[in-house]
């Protein structure tokens, strides 16, 4: 990521420009009355979810700026801090808000055609929305009746998707009496009740113990081995980076990057990675004076109880050595643990913030 583009995303008030182009795929698209746009068949769909210079204002409050994303099938992580812009990117998904400028076509459907993407979307937010005088069997059914299905089937789909969720012993118990995680889990049943194409989930893991994260996660796998999008947010990184293809940052209404966590954290090269080094004898500033004397070594913080260090180093693998190095030594290391494997710290990285 250039500096420059460290320095357009701390602007206080960025600029909004009608787009000057139009992706590829937007282009070859014909524009009905009053420029909605067509629908294509089914077979001609892109498979892929497009943005195209999309930008959304809440009044004079920024939603996002200008976001062009192609995002292919698999699962993908929109990842950022409170008031990022993640939720208001999964609404202009599934059509609850629409853009100021750009477009936006989900699997070549058109959010403003909502009959037909709701057909191939499913979405479960972060709030607990299910009515607590429903059951979880009558939670689901009643969506899908909603979705046009005969009762029949609507009972069958309705049953097969709590199967899925673990959630049958508890499918006539009403939502009120549910757990925080099982309320989540019935969340996750509506979304995919209908077998969607694009699986749209906001916070989809929390509350979840870690028996049925694990299965959740390999659920979104399979979904994704199938050819479905799965989107989600998180703002965990760790968690991010072992479920996603691929993972979107977003900061102040932007995209900041694209990739693999650690392929856009290796990316950044003007800025160290840093470690929490512990050692053993109150003995850090032993260690630390090894270190400092390595060319990759920038910057060393001391803890005050002389057990521990902040090492800031531009080269991982020089540091690792170093590291080895000195334990043969004799110098008693106890733990290294990265110090910014979480959002944040890879926030104040890409944005330019203070450390």
């Amino acid at each position: 990521m250039s500096m420059g583009a460290a320095s357009a995303l701390r602007a206080t008030a960025p600029k909004v420009e009608p787009p000057t182009g139009e992706h590829p795929a937007l282009a070859r698209r014909s524009l009905g009355e009053g420029g909605s746009e067509r629908v294509g068949e089914p077979e001609r769909r892109s498979p892929s979810v497009i943005f195209d210079e999309v930008s959304k204002f809440y009044g004079e409050v920024l939603g996002v700026n200008r976001v062009t994303l192609n995002i292919p099938p698999g699962i993908t992580s929109l990842v950022g801090p409170n008031g990022s812009g993640k939720t208001t990117l999964m609404n202009l998904m599934t059509g609850l808000l629409f853009p100021d400028h750009g477009r936006i076509l989900m699997r070549g459907i058109s959010p403003r055609d909502p009959e037909a993407l709701m057909r191939i979307t499913g979405y479960a937010t972060q709030y607990d929305t299910a009515p607590r005088w429903a059951t979880g069997f009558t939670f689901i059914t009643t969506g899908l009746l909603l979705y046009g299905y005969g009762r029949t089937e609507a009972e069958e789909k309705a049953w097969k998707a709590l199967e899925r969720l673990g959630l049958t012993e508890a499918a006539n118990r009403k939502v009120a009496a549910y757990s925080k995680g099982m309320r989540q889990r019935v969340r996750l049943a509506q979304a995919i009740a209908h077998d969607p194409e694009v699986v749209i989930l906001d916070e989809p893991l929390n509350g979840l113990d870690p028996l049925v994260r694990a299965e959740t996660i390999d659920m979104f796998r399979s979904w994704a081995a199938e050819g479905k999008h799965v989107i989600l947010s998180s703002h965990v990184l760790q968690e991010v980076d072992v479920v996603s293809d691929q993972v979107v940052l977003i900061a102040n209404g932007m995209i900041v990057a694209e990739g693999k966590i650690r392929k856009v954290r290796d990316e950044i090269q003007e800025h160290p990675s840093q470690y929490i080094v512990r050692c053993r004898d109150r003995n850090a500033s032993g260690v630390a004076a090894l270190l400092f004397a390595e060319d990759h070594i920038t910057e060393i913080k001391l803890n005050d109880d002389k057990l521990g260090m902040l090492v800031m180093t531009r080269d991982r693998e020089q540091f690792a050595r170093a590291l080895g190095r000195i334990a043969l030594d004799g110098h008693r290391i106890e733990s290294v643990v990265p110090a910014d494997e979480n959002v944040d710290a890879l926030y104040e990285y890409l944005i330019g913030g203070e450390s």
